[in-house]
């Protein structure tokens, strides 16, 4: 018997062997399918998806056989990878000198019949191989049954290389929700930090005007005074928002059943409160599967937007909607001064304001109205009215959940 030879690649081949995370896994389906073809389409009563270890091939799949895995120095596999772009084939192994003398030969599992199709990774190292046995010497192995036998060996190695990349995405996932998580803590925790001491500027400012304004009514106190009282209320807007962004991007999508001109009413019944709203639902009486708080939050802040910048003195707003085949539409529409199309794109941008008309303008409404609709998939556009009139028109598209089954989402009217 003679012994396999050692691949000047070992070193390299071991680790690429181990970059799998495959040895010593338990049985799967996957592969246990492709050894019960391989031994249908050779004829073989034996096939194996077989890895050399550094001192063992050890079987992932082993079909009509029990063993899961032996010596190296006794593996016909250890010998096949050795030549990575050729079918390994020993058609009478009682006749061949490297193989003759072998256990595996001279008893169980009695191989005299082997083939070997190697297992070759994408940068060329050969990791095991695809192989079936007989008890009998062959004569007849088939060039089909030759290019069968590696056709099934690259799916062998699609499935090795699925599940790497599969572990990959699990860690890369695993990783990220540490770090959104942490990102989230520390948001609070710095919301909170910061708030609690603006909370105490704003505070003694009021005591200072309620008691002492009147001693500083002749000095440049009272508007400084004012300006406290603005940046404070910025810098609270702007802890609000962020923290709200945070929240949104964090959140898991849920999906409701929801009437949307109900929805719609609620919003402006509850902003109208302290406001004038005419709002006018064109197509809204339809009931739709999404998600009803990113559509809550998507339409408060819009019309939180149309009121604060509003020069008239009724704020009037229609939203129309629209189904297509993958997504619904709405377009939003006021009758404030709108936008001018210089600024269409940097409305959208963190942080980013037109005019400073209001000390809560942070420019984080538009920028995360943009992130809640593009993470379910859609897109929000600003446009020219088709009537050329002045104010707002946004198109709003949302994709539809296709895969949401009966059972899987809450209906707000069961």
């Amino acid at each position: 018997m003679l012994k396999p030879k050692i691949p000047l690649n070992e070193e390299d081949r071991i680790k690429a062997l181990e970059s799998f995370e495959i040895l010593n896994t338990l049985e799967e389906e996957e592969y246990d399918a492709i050894t019960r073809i391989a031994a249908e389409i050779c004829n073989t009563p034996m096939a194996l998806v077989s890895l050399v270890d550094s001192d063992r091939q050890w079987f992932k799949s082993h079909y009509g056989i029990d063993a899961t895995e032996t010596p190296r120095d006794l593996a016909f596999c250890a010998h096949a990878i050795n030549n990575p772009e050729e079918l390994f084939i020993v058609k009478d192994s009682s006749k061949d000198e490297r193989f003759a003398d072998n256990p595996l030969v001279t008893g169980g599992p009695q191989v005299q019949f082997y083939a070997g199709a190697p297992l070759n990774t994408k940068d060329g190292f050969s990791i095991g191989t695809l192989c079936v046995i007989d008890t009998l010497p062959r004569t007849n192995f088939t060039p089909k049954q030759q290019a069968c036998l590696r056709s099934l060996a690259n799916q062998v190695m699609a499935q090795l290389e699925l599940r790497r990349q599969n572990r990959l995405q699990q860690i890369i996932n695993h990783e990220l929700s540490v770090k959104n998580n942490q990102l989230k803590h520390f948001t609070y925790r710095l919301a909170h930090d910061m708030k609690t001491p603006l909370q105490g500027i704003g505070a003694l400012v009021s005591f200072i005007k309620m008691d002492y304004l009147h001693l500083l009514k002749d000095t440049e106190v009272p508007e400084w005074l004012d300006t406290i009282e603005d940046r404070v209320s910025y810098m609270e807007a702007l802890i609000n928002g962020i923290m709200n962004y945070t929240n949104i991007m964090n959140s898991e999508v849920e999906y409701n059943e929801f009437h949307i001109a109900t929805e719609l009413h609620h919003i402006s019944q509850e902003l109208g409160k302290t406001s004038h709203i005419s709002l006018t639902p064109i197509g809204c009486d339809r009931t739709i599967v999404h998600s009803l708080k990113s559509f809550n939050q998507i339409f408060s802040e819009l019309i939180l937007n149309s009121i604060k910048f509003s020069r008239q003195e009724l704020t009037e707003i229609k939203i129309s909607f629209a189904e297509g085949e993958n997504s619904y539409s709405f377009t939003y529409e006021d009758n404030g001064p709108g936008i001018p199309e210089k600024y269409w794109e940097k409305v959208f941008v963190m942080f980013e304001t037109l005019r400073k008309e209001n000390p809560t303008d942070t420019g984080i409404g538009l920028a995360t109205i943009r992130a809640i609709i593009e993470k379910l998939g859609g897109r929000i556009e600003l446009k020219n009215h088709p009537d050329k009139r002045s104010g707002i028109y946004f198109q709003i598209s949302l994709l539809k959940e296709t895969g949401v089954e009966q059972k899987s989402f809450k209906s707000n009217y069961s």
